[in-house]
């Protein structure tokens, strides 16, 4: 074996091995029953230093020489982890190893077995509480048990909406559908109506509760539905409808007027209506009156009184409007801004918005220079060509005409009529002429058509001098809706008429308990008051300093209205309510 290649000195045969390892285990054996617990080899003042800190079984702890002593050092095992030592060595495996030898080692073992133990259980009841943790109360959670990589964007519920935003816009009809029932809306008693029409002059509103078990049986409900429908008109002709006004010929052909050859018979009308609007503008000044519209043949003006849309000052909206309207109006002294246009410009421009500010509107005093420049063209007209006759071609270029020169240099005022960039607002004191404007504009009404001679109609939710009280149209019907392979029960209302902004408001506001918080709307607008929802540029914050309690709206409403709208030059086609929460397009 000596003579061997590759033979190493340092092998061991196994029953060599198997020897070594009876001796070591006969002398531990008797170290343990020695009263010292020390090998008596060694001298009593030595100590060993290759048995102070012996490593029993690689990866294991370290135990010093009261616990264990033995012949050498227990060599590491190379296929162990030693960071790892509590998933390879299980304290329940080394209590099963220690427990004859060493009773300390026995005890330490346990007390660390018990430990993960709890650790465990600890672990799981935190897990188990986590996920049966209610979601309303996210804060109950332990701030240190959640991280904030774990918490994904949609577990986080977006926050209810309790209110959709104020529309100043008219409606002509309004489809509300609901999977609970709404004929309580129909068929009321003589004296819910009657009810329900003195509260709408008196001003007297009904709190609904938060829910209501069974609306058809609460009277209260029944008579507030009926006042939330009630709007003012003047002139009021049962034959005709006078909303809408703009592209309604078809709707008056074919129908009675009697005042088209009269002569008589229109100034008679149009001094009950001159009376009518005198009248609005002082409840509107007073603040008895929140607001109103004029619907002309051509355009539609809204006026809101102060401390509405987040403006404190009388505010008047015009849309659509021509080129001849914006002259005329400029020509009686009325100030007025194109809020679309000025807004465009300054996205256009965001480094000049402090100067826009101060300087008048490009596109006004543009037109207020039209004819100015017009004249000055006309006088040098023949010096404004002289290059040409200095190029000598002056006979082969054909000249334009004054009044080609005129209408290219008023294209870009002419470019935005009757569209919604042509809306026009007005504020303050220039509200009150253009009170008197409309009153004395012969354009305000028709001079030939189906309209001829009928005055704009006047709407309002407040009674004044010469209205008319009405109601909307109210028709429920119940119906079946497909939801996948199976039909569902529904319920729908339809509205018709000029639905007003607040009566909106009022109706949403009895239908949230009434149908415990679960409808939707679709919403058709009066496409020229769809822009009514612009800001001017002062309306920036809303005025809550302006007192409107005796101007004949709900609490809720007033409020609601008293915000600056966000929709901009767009209204609102869809709203929806779930579980008491709103949603809305537009």
């Amino acid at each position: 074996m000596d003579q061997q290649t590759g033979y190493s000195p340092s092998f061991k045969r196994p029953a060599e091995i198997m020897r070594m390892r009876r001796k070591r285990a006969r002398s531990d054996a008797a170290v343990l029953r020695s009263p010292s617990g020390l090998d008596p080899s060694d001298s009593p003042g030595q100590s060993s230093s290759s048995a102070t800190c012996v490593r029993p079984f690689s990866p294991g702890p370290l135990f010093s020489i009261q616990n264990r002593s033995g012949g050498g050092t227990k060599r590491r095992n190379p296929f162990a982890n030693i960071e790892n030592t509590g998933s390879t060595c299980s304290p329940r495996k080394k209590l099963f190893i220690y427990n004859e030898t060493d009773k300390e080692v026995e005890t330490s073992t346990q007390k660390e077995e018990d430990e993960a133990t709890e650790r465990k259980r600890t672990e799981a009841e935190h897990q188990q509480n986590r996920a049966t943790k209610s979601p309303e109360s996210p804060s109950s959670i332990a701030p240190s048990s959640i991280s904030p990589a774990s918490i994904s964007p949609a577990s986080i519920s977006p926050p209810v909406c309790t209110e959709y935003p104020p529309d100043w816009s008219l409606k002509t009809r309004v489809l509300f559908t609901s999977p609970l029932s709404l004929s309580w809306t129909e068929q009321p008693k003589a004296q819910e109506e009657a009810v329900g029409l003195s509260h709408s002059c008196r001003a007297q509103f009904f709190s609904p509760p938060h829910s209501l078990q069974d609306p058809r049986s609460c009277s209260e409900l029944r008579s507030a539905f009926q006042q939330s429908l009630v709007y003012w008109q003047h002139p009021s002709l049962p034959w005709l409808s006078l909303f809408p006004r703009i592209n309604a010929e078809r709707s008056f052909s074919g129908r009675s007027t009697p005042w088209a050859q009269d002569v008589a018979m229109q100034q008679s009308l149009m001094r009950e209506w001159s009376v009518s609007l005198s009248s609005l503008y002082n409840l509107l000044k007073s603040r008895l009156c929140p607001y109103f519209y004029l619907c002309s043949y051509q355009f539609t003006v809204l006026f809101r009184a102060a401390g509405l849309a987040g403006s404190g000052n009388i505010t008047a909206l015009i849309s659509p409007t021509t080129r001849g309207f914006r002259e005329a109006m400029k020509a009686e002294g009325i100030e007025f801004s194109l809020p679309l246009v000025e807004k465009r410009k300054r996205s256009r421009d965001p480094h000049n918005l402090m100067a826009d500010e101060g300087e008048e509107d490009e596109e006004e005093g543009e037109l207020r220079s039209q004819q100015e420049e017009g004249e000055d063209d006309g006088g040098d007209e023949d010096g404004s060509f002289s290059w040409l006759k200095e190029m000598g071609v002056q006979d082969k270029i054909q000249r334009p005409d004054g009044i080609t020169i005129q209408l290219r240099k008023e294209a870009h005022s002419v470019c935005v009529d009757h569209k919604p960039e042509s809306v026009v607002c007005v504020e303050g004191p220039h509200t009150f002429t253009l009170i008197n404007f409309l009153i004395n504009w012969k354009g305000v009404v028709a001079a030939a058509g189906s309209q001829a001679g009928l005055p704009p109609t006047l709407l309002a939710p407040a009674a004044f001098r010469g209205a008319t009280m009405h109601m909307l149209k109210v028709r429920s019907v119940n119906a079946k809706s497909q939801v996948g392979s199976t039909y569902q029960n529904i319920s729908s209302l339809e509205l018709t008429g000029p639905i007003l902004p607040s009566s909106l408001h009022a109706i949403t506001t009895l239908l949230r308990p009434a149908q415990k918080g679960n409808f939707s709307a679709v919403l058709y607008t009066h496409p020229p008051s769809a822009v009514m929802n612009v800001n001017s540029r002062n309306q920036q914050c809303a005025d809550l300093s302006v007192d409107l309690s005796g101007c004949g709206l709900r609490p809720a409403s007033i409020q609601q209205l008293q915000q600056p709208s966000s929709l901009g030059k767009t209204a609102l086609t869809h709203v929806t309510m779930n579980d008491y929460g709103y949603a809305w397009k537009n």
